[in-house]
């Protein structure tokens, strides 16, 4: 009865672990939340970027966390360029704009 427990417990273990695990490689990223993204973008679309001193407004609204969020995605997204980066745009602005606060 307890390697039965044991072997139950470790295989449902197993099962959230590598499901969590797993989530953590789907590319889901600060730079993929439309509430957090929208201010700088001009339209609902999200393909034209607000002027300078909006960004730097919008930038400023975010929480320090958001930003730390934001600077890692993009810096991520530096190093694994590819096509499916989709903020190239986005990143520029963050650095010139907000990354150095």
């Amino acid at each position: 009865m307890n390697i039965k427990m044991i072997c139950f417990g470790a295989m449902a273990l197993s099962m959230v672990a590598g499901s969590a695990l797993a989530a953590g490689d789907t590319g889901t990223s600060a730079l993929d939340d439309p509430a957090k993204m929208q201010p700088f973008y001009t339209d609902s679309s999200m393909k034209t970027m607000v002027g300078n001193d909006d960004f730097v407004k919008a930038w400023k609204a975010l929480s320090p966390d958001d930003q730390t969020a934001m600077m890692a995605a993009c810096e991520d997204e530096a190093k694994d360029a590819n096509a499916t980066n989709s903020h190239p745009e986005f990143c520029s602005s963050v650095k010139q704009n907000g990354g150095s606060k």
